[in-house]
């Protein structure tokens, strides 16, 4: 199997067909979907007329993301896809959270189809941990970017100030020195990264090594590179410069801390990516201050959005396209 093949079938538009077979085909665009280090946490089930989004516990994150924050907020990703590539097959969709399964119920009614920019740009949205160009966004792109990141009960907030992002790397810094001291969290995120190109298209899920700036190796290659270089001290070098080039820092956040509103918060920032996409623009998720419990309380204090919780930080700028990962194919996501 081989990996840049396998890339290219993977990530361009496909053949939406007609009657039932627009359901296989839309729920494949849902798992172009991003997800925190690229697990995958779900499952969708058919029904007629309808799709359920359902989380797949067995990909959970427990170290760096205890609370399964993100892992819900992976299934807000896979929603807004999905009902992006129904609306480009004359599917409206209709979700409704549902509290006895913590998933997500899709109901499809027979629609004119509708190619929004947003379902054109799922093939090129990428998460690109790279340096961007520093070119400030303009009036038009701020607007779209801010339309797409707001949803309900979800707030975005654009920080295009030097000052506000230099603060924002001193509090990415910060969660690395916590992230890094714990052996727990080291463990998990080498268990999700595929070194080698063999490895990356043998499981299909997890963090590509070149898609973190690393080069293919075999796994027990990676592994000792990771002993001697992996460190905070580094990583920190890394974020400053990649948070210094950015265009503005996206931080969303939401009105109230459960399970149906992160969900809202990971559809929101798949609409603000694929809008960024649209625009030919990257992003890249830098989410340490909101991982670390002991840090968010005070990320939200100097974001000054009070109580609420802030869900994901993204960074948006002009860069290069990067190496992609993949995504395990429908027949392994259907429950």
């Amino acid at each position: 199997m081989d990996y840049t093949d396998e890339v290219k079938r993977l990530w361009r538009h496909h053949d939406l067909g007609s009657g039932d077979a627009r359901y296989p085909a839309i729920i494949r665009y849902a798992t172009m979907a991003a997800s925190s280090h690229n697990t995958q946490p779900w499952q969708f089930r058919r029904e007629s007329g309808r799709v359920w989004i359902l989380p797949d516990l067995s990909r959970r994150c427990p170290a760096v993301d205890p609370d399964d924050h993100h892992l819900y907020a992976s299934l807000g990703c896979a929603l807004e896809n999905l009902l992006q590539a129904g609306r480009a097959a004359g599917l409206e969709g209709y979700p409704e959270y549902d509290p006895s399964t913590t998933g997500v119920k899709v109901d499809f009614e027979e629609a004119a189809p509708v190619r929004t920019d947003l379902f054109e740009a799922i093939p090129e949205r990428q998460c690109s941990r790279v340096e961007f160009d520093g070119e400030p966004l303009t009036e038009k792109e701020t607007e779209l970017l801010t339309q797409a990141g707001t949803g309900d009960g979800v707030s975005v907030l654009l920080i295009d100030n030097d000052e506000q992002k230099e603060q924002i790397a001193r509090y990415v810094a910060e969660g690395n020195r916590a992230q890094f001291a714990d052996d727990a969290w080291a463990d998990e995120l080498k268990s999700w990264i595929r070194f080698s190109a063999l490895e990356a298209a043998r499981n299909r899920d997890g963090l590509y090594g070149p898609v973190m700036g690393s080069p293919s190796v075999p796994r027990w290659l990676g592994l000792l590179a990771m002993k001697f270089g992996f460190s905070a001290k580094a990583q920190n070098r890394k974020d400053f410069r990649n948070i210094r080039s950015s265009s503005a820092i996206a931080v969303l956040y939401s009105e109230h801390d459960d399970r149906r509103h992160w969900i809202e918060a990971g559809r929101c920032y798949e609409r603000l990516a694929l809008q960024a996409a649209a625009l030919g623009l990257r992003s890249a998720f830098i989410n340490q201050p909101v991982e670390v419990p002991a840090i968010r309380p005070e990320f939200a204090r100097f974001l000054g959005i009070g109580e609420r919780r802030p869900d994901l930080v993204v960074r948006i700028g002009h860069g290069p396209e990067t190496p992609r990962s993949l995504r395990r194919p429908v027949e392994q996501v259907l429950a």
